[in-house]
This record gives structure tokens, sequence and C-alpha cells, in this order.
């Protein structure tokens, strides 16, 4: 499997947690722990409690995830 395969889900932030990491529930109700990915860093894209979001979640891992887009 090539490192770029990943899984998009979309959910709502949760909990905003200390470190930039974010609990967030799936539209499926499962609950990933995640952080923001480089590109949202770089453009310093704020996500707060509540918002709409985008995750690239590892097949490997379904636990944890990326946010990669604030949906608005």
């Amino acid at each position: 499997m090539a490192k770029q395969e990943h899984i998009e889900l979309d959910g709502v932030v949760e909990e905003v947690l200390a470190g930039g990491m974010f609990r967030v529930r799936l539209d499926s109700g499962l609950v990933v722990l995640s952080h923001l990915a480089g590109k949202m860093r770089k453009f310093r894209i704020r996500i707060v409690l509540g918002d709409q979001v985008r995750l690239a979640v590892s097949p490997y891992d379904p636990t944890r995830g990326r946010i990669i887009y604030r949906i608005k």
C-alpha cells in the first residue's frame, strides 16, 4: 500500500485538547483523536468547537486521524 492512501471521513469537533489535538465525532458515531494537517497549520486555519471537518484516517488505525479540511 502506498503512503498516500487514506480514508476521508466527515465529522464534528467535539473537544479541543492541548497541543493542537482535537476529539472529532464522525457521522458514524466513532470518536477519533486527530491533529491538524501541515497545510492547515501553515495557512493558520483555526478550528473551534462545533466545526464540521474532513478527516484523513489511516486504514491501519481508525482511532487517529488528521484534519485536512474545515467545511463551511
